[in-house]
């Protein structure tokens, strides 16, 4: 994922709710009375109101001048899903979305912020060539972690007798995570690991297996199981490209581009008790 952090959708509940045929009409009806579409939309506005409106608005906004296609969105979800591997369902749940569909809504929004704040930002062709010589594709590997140089060295001769290597990563990894599965630790890319292990891995060949590297959690033992092929430069040079304009995204400058493309749609909040969910001076009105 683009370390430009990207939206989240608060509630999907509020959205539909401006469009009711009648706000007396009932949401939940009780023996103590009934609850109306008009006190449940009031509730919610009054908790969820301006971050629900803000992204509905930078949606409609953004999407007049810039372009997140299906194939975009479900790309960046592929992509965390296989960041996350198991733990994606958890991690959607611990966000707070209530489906995958949840979530790339999010992300469309967060992708057309991203968009327009790259905008106006250029990189130089020798910038994009130095960043693809630099780049590495992806590797799947596995390893055990173990506590001292004495446990590896154990280890790695019972790997060098053919033992299996699931089996005494179960029996001997300190790194739980990964133990359980085996030692798999899935596809990962240049600085998603520590320094020593990564600099290891990226010098194996499919199947080969490391001698005992040191780093500050212990003594791993690295199988490398695959590599991504790396492509060639024509076909990385926009996605590289985009990501060095990602890169300089000056996080302090975002919200004054998103109020500039709100000003320039001339946005009126016609909810007074809304009129302030996009402070953005001149650029919304309230009417009342």
């Amino acid at each position: 994922m683009r370390k430009w952090a990207l939206s989240i959708a608060v509630t999907a509940g509020l959205i539909g709710l401006t469009a009711c045929n009648s706000d007396k009409e009932a949401v939940v009806e009780t023996k103590a009375g009934d609850i109306s579409k008009e006190e449940f939309y009031n509730v919610m506005k009054d908790r969820y109101g301006d971050t629900v409106l803000q992204e509905l608005v930078y949606e409609k906004v953004l999407s007049e001048k810039y372009t997140v296609t299906d194939k975009e969105v479900k790309a960046k979800t592929a992509e965390l899903k296989e960041q996350m591997g198991d733990n994606f369902q958890t991690a959607l749940a611990s966000s707070g979305y209530k489906s995958e569909d949840d979530l790339k809504r999010a992300l469309r929004i967060g992708m057309l912020q991203e968009k327009a704040a790259v905008a106006d930002i250029t990189v130089k062709e020798a910038d994009v060539k130095k960043a693809y010589e630099d780049y590495k594709p992806q590797i799947k590997a596995r390893h055990i972690l173990v506590k001292d140089q004495k446990t590896a060295d154990e280890v790695k001769a019972k790997l060098d007798k053919g033992e299996d290597f699931a089996k005494l990563a179960k029996e001997y990894s300190t790194d739980t995570g990964s133990a359980e599965k085996g030692g798999e630790l899935g596809w990962f890319g240049k600085g998603e690991m520590v320094p020593a292990f990564e600099e290891q891995a990226y010098k194996m060949k499919k199947d080969e297996i490391s001698k005992p590297v040191k780093s500050d959690y212990g003594y791993h033992i690295i199988q490398l199981e695959d590599m991504k092929e790396k492509k060639s430069y024509k076909d990385m040079k926009k996605d590289l490209e985009y990501d060095l304009k990602v890169a300089q995204i000056d996080q302090t400058k975002v919200q004054d581009i998103l109020n500039a493309e709100v000003k320039k749609a001339d946005v009126k909040i016609k909810d007074k008790d809304l009129k302030d969910a996009i402070t953005s001076g001149d650029a919304t009105k309230a009417e009342k």
